[in-house]
């Protein structure tokens, strides 16, 4: 009778992994918070960004159906007071990453992303959804213009479909970041810097350089700048308290 309350314990402890791991497979993480003891949650986008349509099961990719409630819970969320976002992803469906870019930016509390490895074609929006944006020295980020896959019928309506669909790409970046339109385009639209296509492969530096990101930088500033964003929001209310 004394072991009782001990095999209840190590049974709920075992289903709360349980809970735990079938989370992290679904989702590619854990609870929202990630840890109590914090008040920033880190958000991972890596792989191919999968929108409307399945991709093959040996792809790494970032469904962002699961990524958008998560953006709700982080909004809601009192003990959550910024999010890092942690950017390594080739790019993918591009209304899909529109659609996590607008709600990266409308969240409340401030943000930070970090791209890690790459921030290619639509990570390029994402990354720069946040209130500020990092690159680490050795990560790049390809632009480029709209790509379609598949049999195209309808070919004017197809292209100009594209063609707006590429100019909220451009909006939306160029409105959340500080580079140009013009240089913007340049880089998206450039012969030759790519293998057999157009578009440019600009490395860490450059995205600074250019005005695409705001510094370089990885983990420790990524979390110093988000501290220092919570800090002055709590300021802010303050002030406006009194």
């Amino acid at each position: 009778m004394d072991n009782e309350p001990g095999k209840k314990e190590d049974q709920n402890e075992e289903e709360n992994k349980s809970e735990l791991v079938q989370k992290i497979q679904q989702l590619g993480q854990s609870n929202v918070p990630q840890a109590p003891d914090t008040n920033v949650h880190v958000l991972t986008i890596i792989g191919q960004v999968e929108g409307h349509v399945q991709l093959p099961p040996q792809n790494k990719t970032t469904k962002y159906e699961h990524l958008l409630p998560q953006l709700i819970a982080i909004e809601q969320n009192p003990k959550i007071e910024g999010l890092v976002i942690l950017l390594n992803t080739v790019g993918g469906d591009v209304e899909a990453g529109l659609a996590l870019s607008e709600m990266i930016s409308s969240i409340s509390k401030p943000t930070v992303s970090i791209v890690l490895g790459g921030g290619h074609s639509i990570g390029v929006p994402i990354a720069v959804a946040t209130d500020y944006s990092y690159i680490v020295p050795t990560a790049t980020m390809t632009i480029h213009p709209v790509r379609l896959n598949g049999l195209v019928i309808g070919v004017p309506q197809t292209f100009e479909y594209l063609d707006k669909m590429q100019d909220r790409v451009i909006d939306f970046v160029t409105n959340h970041s500080n580079i140009k339109e013009k240089k913007f385009k340049e880089l998206m639209f450039a012969k030759g810097n790519l293998t057999r296509d157009i578009g440019t492969n600009v490395i860490g530096t450059d995205a600074v350089e250019y005005g695409l990101i705001d510094g370089i930088g990885g983990v420790n500033e990524a979390m110093k700048k988000v501290n220092e964003l919570i800090n002055e929001n709590k300021d802010t209310e303050n002030q406006v308290i009194q």
